[in-house]
Parts: C-alpha cells; sequence; structure tokens
C-alpha cells in the first residue's frame, strides 16, 4: 500500500513538473467545464435529441453518471478519507481558482466520466468509442490542475466503469442482432422492386417525412400506393393481389399497418417486404430490416425469412395483444418514452395507468384470476416483467403469457417499484407462461383486446394460437 501511494504521489509530482505549454489553459478549462457532469449532460442532451440507440444511451449514460456521482461523493470519499494532493509541485496558473476541500479518492470527475461513456457505450458502440478519449482526457485533467492523484482518477474510472455495467441488471441491453428465425427459399428476386405493390400508410412515422419519394428511389419499378380515408392498407393490398399484378406485397408504416398487410400476404400466399417508416417499427427491428435501404436490399436480392404469426379470434398479429389495463400504460409510455426514455417512461405510465385503472375478472383456460395486465407475445419477449422489448427468436411456436394479478396484497405499489427497479418479474402477483394456444373469458362484461397498436370489437371470448408462418424479406448476416 505505501509503495502504491509512493508512486502515485511521484507521478502526481511528475506531472506537475512537466514545462509550460498551451494544453494548460484547456486541460483547465476542460476539468471545470467538467465540474457537476456539465460537459456530459451537454453530450447527453445532444445525443438525446435523436431517436432511437443514441436516446437510449443518453438515458443509460446519464443514469449512470448520477448513480455513481451519489456513490463516490456521499459514501466511498468518505470512506477512504484521503487527503487531496499538496499543489507545490504544480504552477499556479495549472491550478483551479477554487481550492477544493472535499476528499479526493476517489475522483468523482473520473466516476462521472466512466460512467456516462460506458453507459453511452452499452447502447450505441461507436458513440462511447468516440467518447471514450475525452473522458480519458477529463480524468487526465484533474492531476493536471493537481487536485487529483492518478491513482485517483484511476479508481473513479473503474467504479464509473462499473456502475454502468451493472446497469444491465435492471435494464438489460437491447442485442444489436436480429432475432432468430427460419430461412426461406419461396420469395422471388424482384429487380429494381418489379412486382412488388407498397401501401403506404402517410400517418404513420414522422409528421414531416413522407417515405413515398425514397421508396420509389429505391425500388423503381415497383407499384407505390398511398392509404386514403377510403382504402387503407388491407384494402390496396388486397386489390393488388386479387388482380393478379403482384409478386409480392409491401408495406411502409408502423405495426399496425405492417399487421394488416400480414393479413393480406398469408391470404394470398405471399411474401411481404416491410418498409420500416413507423414510429417505432417493433417487428422491423426484430426481423433485422432496420432502415428502408435494408429492405430494398433485400427484395432486390430475394432473401427472405419465415416468422411466427399468431391470431386473435382470426385477426393475426405479429408482435402483442393485450387485455386490460396494458393498452393504457403502454399508449402512456409511448408519449412520455421521447422525454424520459423507455425505463422512466414505463415507470410514470405504470403508477398512473394503475392509479386509476380497474382489475379484470378472466377465466384463463378455465383458471379464474383478476389481473390488472394481462400480455399475450407472439414469441417469447425479453425482458421479463412489465416492460418486455424484444424477442431473440420469431420461431419458436409459443405464445407469451404475462400477467399481473390484482389479488395481491398491495400488487400496484409492488408493481410501480418492481418496474422501476427493474424487477418487476420478480414481484409477488407476476406470473407468466409460454403455450401454443390460450382460452380467455371475460367475466367482467365484453373487454377490447389490442394488438400491434390496433383495437379491436370489445367481446367476452378469445382464443389466442399460432397460425400459417409469414415469408418475410430480410437480409440476414447471421
Amino acid at each position: 500500500m505505501r509503495s502504491a501511494r509512493h508512486w502515485d504521489a511521484r507521478l502526481h509530482s511528475f506531472v506537475g513538473g512537466l514545462p509550460t505549454s498551451p494544453a494548460d489553459r484547456w486541460l483547465r478549462r476542460l476539468s471545470a467545464f467538467a465540474d457537476h457532469g456539465t460537459l456530459w449532460f451537454v453530450i447527453g442532451a445532444l445525443l438525446g435529441s435523436r431517436r432511437g440507440a443514441p436516446r437510449r444511451a443518453a438515458v443509460r449514460g446519464l443514469g449512470s453518471l448520477a448513480v455513481s456521482s451519489a456513490l463516490v461523493n456521499t459514501v466511498l470519499k468518505r470512506l477512504f478519507g484521503r487527503r487531496r494532493p499538496d499543489l507545490g509541485s504544480h504552477s499556479a496558473h495549472r491550478r483551479p481558482r477554487r481550492p477544493l476541500k472535499t476528499h479526493s479518492f476517489p475522483s468523482g470527475h473520473s466516476a462521472s466520466a466512466g460512467a456516462f461513456v460506458t453507459g453511452v457505450a452499452l447502447e450505441s458502440t461507436p458513440a462511447g468509442a468516440a467518447l471514450a478519449p475525452v473522458a480519458l482526457a477529463v480524468g487526465y485533467s484533474r492531476v493536471h490542475v493537481g487536485v487529483h492523484y492518478p491513482g485517483d482518477v484511476l479508481a473513479g474510472l473503474a467504479v464509473g466503469a462499473a456502475v454502468a455495467a451493472g446497469s444491465r441488471l435492471g435494464w438489460r441491453v437491447r442485442p444489436s442482432t436480429p432475432a432468430r428465425v427460419r430461412t426461406a427459399q419461396t420469395a422471388p428476386a424482384l429487380p429494381q422492386g418489379e412486382g412488388l405493390v407498397v401501401a403506404v400508410n402517410p400517418r404513420s412515422g414522422p409528421d414531416d417525412y413522407d417515405p413515398v419519394e425514397d421508396i420509389a428511389r429505391l425500388l423503381p419499378r415497383a407499384e407505390v400506393r398511398a392509404t386514403t380515408p377510403e382504402a387503407g392498407v388491407g384494402e390496396l393490398l388486397d386489390d393488388a393481389a386479387r388482380s393478379g399484378r403482384a409478386k409480392a406485397l409491401g408495406v411502409a408504416g408502423g405495426d399496425g399497418s405492417v399487421a394488416a398487410a400480414a393479413a393480406v400476404a398469408l391470404e394470398h400466399g405471399l411474401p411481404l417486404a416491410v418498409l420500416p417508416a413507423g414510429t417505432l417499427n417493433h417487428f422491423a427491428r426484430d426481423v433485422g430490416v432496420d432502415t428502408l435501404e435494408h429492405a430494398a436490399d433485400a427484395v432486390t436480392a430475394g432473401a427472405a425469412v419465415e416468422v411466427d404469426v399468431a391470431e386473435v379470434n382470426g385477426t393475426p398479429f405479429l408482435n402483442t395483444a393485450s387485455i386490460g389495463s396494458y393498452p393504457e400504460m403502454v399508449r402512456r409510455r409511448d408519449a412520455l418514452a421521447g422525454r424520459m426514455g423507455k425505463w422512466a417512461a414505463m415507470t410514470v405510465a405504470a403508477a398512473r395507468t394503475l392509479r386509476e385503472g380497474t382489475p379484470v375478472s378472466l377465466l384463463l383456460d378455465g383458471r379464474p384470476v383478476r389481473v390488472w395486465i394481462l400480455f399475450i407475445g407472439n414469441c417469447t419477449y425479453t425482458p421479463r416483467g412489465l416492460a418486455p422489448a424484444w424477442r431473440p427468436r420469431l420461431e419458436d411456436g409459443r405464445l407469451d403469457v404475462q400477467y399481473l394479478r390484482a389479488d395481491v396484497r398491495f400488487s400496484r405499489t409492488r408493481a410501480v417499484l418492481g418496474s422501476l427497479l427493474g424487477i418487476s418479474d420478480r414481484i409477488s402477483g407476476y406470473a407468466e407462461f409460454q403455450a401454443e394456444q390460450v382460452q380467455i373469458t371475460s367475466r367482467s362484461g365484453p373487454q377490447e383486446v389490442a394488438y400491434d397498436g390496433e383495437t379491436g370489437q370489445p367481446a367476452t371470448e378469445f382464443l389466442f394460437r399460432k397460425r400459417a408462418r409469414l415469408t418475410v424479406y430480410a437480409c440476414r448476416e447471421d
């Protein structure tokens, strides 16, 4: 221990004795700008302005920063109680303008830097790699201005990185690889989209973006038609399939539009091209079609996969269906997610929905249950609990049934706390199972069933089951 402190002090003195250079001023400014996490909050705001991985990276990075900062400043510094270095070896123009009175070990600046950049890297490797030199520069700047030993900085970076890595226990990182599927051999290659009829829902996705022009550019021989109040996705594609002019069907829109197109493709035995143009594009992301360019490449090459399709009372769905308070909770979550991230948004949405909702009495395969929320996924979702987000497989032949019982004491409070802590699958009252078919009877009167962003007619009897697989254009590297 004494040897480590000795070398720590010698390295600190060595840095203090480096000759004067223009870097002195910039490193002091960088050190000051990182006070109270200001630097990282600015970067987080820039990342958060973009949807998808950058926004998730910002939320995870800032959340990790907050936890690591509290751990270092309220626990570890007091526990170790190391004094600040002697600034005698550092020239006056390097030192901070105000003396620091807190303890030295570990470095709070370095912990914040390590936590933020590691958190960002977990969601977006390129962004994390780009920010890593900035984090190292912040850590070194604390030694350069004299307020920390090198050991303080290394410990701080390690603590911050560990906190961010530990965040995966409660908030799992979405995998970068698409879900497992079966390779299909029946989809024709359509050069420049010849023989493809695409229905575009202009109401899906951002208000200021219409994908028609981009689709026409990528697939110039495809027939591209926009929906109208009189003719929706299903009507447009059914007409094309019945006329015989379509070798394949395509859809550009959100998950509801994709489900409607899938129903027509299944009825006529045609492959489906999913062109992601909605707000969330859950199915497109799971199948591995992230952009319009990916979809166009798959259509041109004739690369396709087979995926499971589920149905409720004969209506097919590709992602999820639900009864009870879940549709309202998801609606509120999606409305809040852009401002606070999906994790925090789900917690707030769960609290509001469960506070105002009423339980539903059901027969679940003949077993009486009272539930707040009933979720049924097409294939098994992960993470488990109230915030299922993605599927490792799209061909497991199973329905994923998850529900929150209402006959458990303090079930609403437990659900909110479980969502906040990322352990909703381990709270009392949470239940789940997988099956090929599920029969549900409502004993609370007619209930609406929501599926893939759409709402069905109220009913008291619901039969969920698997149906024939769907062929979807997708280029796969796995």
